[in-house]
Formats: C-alpha cells, structure tokens, sequence
C-alpha cells in the first residue's frame, strides 16, 4: 500500500519525555522514534510529497537545515540527531552511487594505505583546528528545530574510526604491534581534537544527548583486539561521556559490528546510557534487551532495531511485521527506542521507510 497522506499521524514532540523514558525515569504510551541518519534520497521525495521544495545545502545551508527540522518533525520524530566532522584528511576511494535515481558518487576509507604511517607524517600532518571549524550549522539548528523537539549531536566519525581512517585499517593493524607508540599518539592527538569539539556542542541549549557513532565492530568481532580498544578508544569515549552527564545529559553509541567482549567496558566504564545499531545475523535488538536493556533490571537503553536487510528487500508488508514485533516486545520492558538498525541508507525503498515509520505510530 502506498502512503499518500504526508505529514503522518503523529503526536506534538517532546523530547524530554523521551529522554525520560529512554533513561528509566519515566513510562512512556509509546516508544519515541530515533533515527541515526536518513539519507538525502529518502527525504528529498518525502518532503516534495509534502510539497516543499527541496534546496541543495551547498547553494543554500540555512534553507537545507529547515527542510531537515522539517522531515523529522512531520515523520513525528522528538530527538533528531545531527553531525558534522572535524576537515580530517585522509585517503578515499569513490564509486558510483548504485541505488535508484541518485546522481552522485559513494565515498569509503581507503583499508590500505593510510595518510599517517609514521612518525615524520605524524608530525608533518595538517591537524584540524576546532577554533576555526564554523560551527553555524549546527547553531542555526539549535535556534530553529521546532518546538519540542530536541537535538542529539555528534562529531561524525567516532575514536577509532578517525584513528583508522587516518592510519588505514591494514596500516592501524600493522602498526599495533610495530610501533604502538605511533598508534596511541594518533588516537590521543584525535581524542583531543574530539573531546573538545563536544565541549562547543554541549554549550547548546537544545541538546539533549550526545551521540557518536563508532563502528569498532565487524560480524564475527570487534575490528581490533579488546584489550587495544580498552587502551586506545574507550578512554576518550570515557571522557566524552563524562562531559555528557556533567551537562546532565545522556551518551548514547552508535556502534556496528560484534561488540560482546566490549560491551561491559562500555556500559560499565565508559558509561554509555544507550547503544544504536543492530543486525539479526549478529544479535536482534530483542535477543540484545533481554541482557542489557530495559528497567528491570536495566542496564542500557536499546534504541533502534529494524535489520535492514528486510528495510532493504523486504516488502512494505514484511517491514510492517517486524515494526510491530520489535514494539510489542521491546517496548513494554522500558527503555526503548524504534527506528532502523543502523541507518536510511540510499538504497532504501521510500514506501519501505515510510511503512516502517507508519506502523510505529499507530
């Protein structure tokens, strides 16, 4: 069934309650909606269905802004996260977008051959300034998100992420063991620049969590060793987090991959208040709840959990299901948060999307 009637039906947005709900202090008639991106593709036609003109944010970044606050309120979201990087450079490696009527190219980290191999190219690397970073996106916003709703910020790009990027995976693997000293200097050089980009994010008045994303994670396990996660990118993880609840707000992680060697370090020593992004073929976000979520006993918030390979392949109807089990189960327990497993990537069906978003807020 196609979805003609755009907005949809949705109650007035409050984010507080939201977050009340996803920290335990408060039940909740339904679970909030948190997504972690929502690609360009799936909002532009949304909102031209809704019959607002589309503006590209290069021409005009204040327009593009709008129309973002715009699409998150009509779908009848409260929490709308948002993020931008710090200008780190380092190798990339380009293709085609494959996905239906997008016009323009997928970028990906070059695994192999990084931009810092040793330690004259660490010294000789053009580190970002966050003096000079123009944070107006993000302030503009701040003063323009609608009533009730509420922003959950990030840095894009996570510790380690940064710390392979820069060092490539292959190169950040080899160096472990060949110059160790290298590595820890690398992340802790990024972990500064990190910790005090969240510092400007946190002076905002509309923020209500962090929320980074740092994919430390493939299928089978963690990308690299526990023990060198626990020396080299929890930390940093540690202290932003700590920034966070002094601000009296939550830190929330987006993380892929098999995280079970490290997901005590990061409930229990970093402190994270929720954990996003889930596969079934790794654990569902039910199986993960029934460990680590919920208020009794409650460790964590779940939020998410729509796998995206029936986002993606599924049919309206398929997707509808899943939505309806993932709320019915997750949501009583407390806690809980819908939205996708990862993220709306390009190559997402609107109508899938939009069924997802539909059956949620019956």
């Amino acid at each position: 069934m196609l979805l003609t009637e755009l907005p949809l039906r949705r109650e007035e947005p409050d984010a507080e309650s939201a977050i009340d709900g996803l920290l335990g202090r408060k039940t909740l008639s339904r679970p909030p909606l948190v997504e972690y991106i929502v690609d360009e593709s799936i909002m532009r036609p949304v909102l031209e269905r809704m019959g607002r003109t589309w503006v590209d944010s290069r021409f005009n970044p204040t327009g593009w802004l709008d129309n973002f606050a715009a699409f998150f309120r009509a779908m009848g979201y409260s929490l709308v996260k948002f993020e931008l990087a710090l200008p780190f450079e380092s190798r990339h490696l380009t293709a085609p977008d494959t996905a239906p009527f997008v016009q323009r190219d997928r970028s990906w980290s070059d695994q192999h051959h990084g931009t810092i191999r040793n330690w004259a190219e660490f010294e000789n690397y053009p580190w970002p300034s966050v003096e000079d970073f123009d944070f107006s996106s993000f302030e503009i916003l701040n003063k323009r998100l609608p009533d009730g709703m509420g922003l959950m910020l990030s840095h894009a790009g996570g510790p380690f992420e940064k710390l392979s990027d820069l060092m490539s995976y292959e190169g950040l693997c080899l160096a472990l063991y060949d110059d160790f000293a290298l590595v820890q200097a690398v992340q802790d050089r990024v972990g500064e620049l990190m910790e005090r980009f969240y510092a400007h994010l946190l002076d905002l008045d509309r923020v209500v969590a962090l929320f980074p994303g740092d994919d430390m994670g493939f299928r089978s396990g963690t990308l690299i060793g526990p023990d060198h996660l626990r020396q080299l990118s929890l930390p940093w993880h540690k202290r932003i987090a700590n920034m966070a609840h002094e601000h009296g707000v939550p830190y929330f992680l987006h993380s892929c991959g098999r995280l079970a060697s490290i997901i005590d370090d990061l409930i229990d020593t970093v402190g994270i208040d929720g954990k996003h992004s889930y596969e079934d073929a790794i654990i569902p976000a039910d199986e993960f709840q029934e460990h680590y979520g919920g208020t009794e006993p409650g460790r964590i918030a779940v939020l998410g959990g729509l796998d995206l390979n029936i986002l993606a392949g599924g049919s309206p109807a398929d997707v509808r299901a899943r939505t309806r089990y993932l709320i019915d189960t997750c949501h009583p327990r407390g806690r809980y948060a819908f939205g996708s497993g990862n993220s709306i990537p390009s190559y997402i069906p609107v109508e899938n999307y939009l069924a997802m978003i539909d059956e949620a807020l019956k």
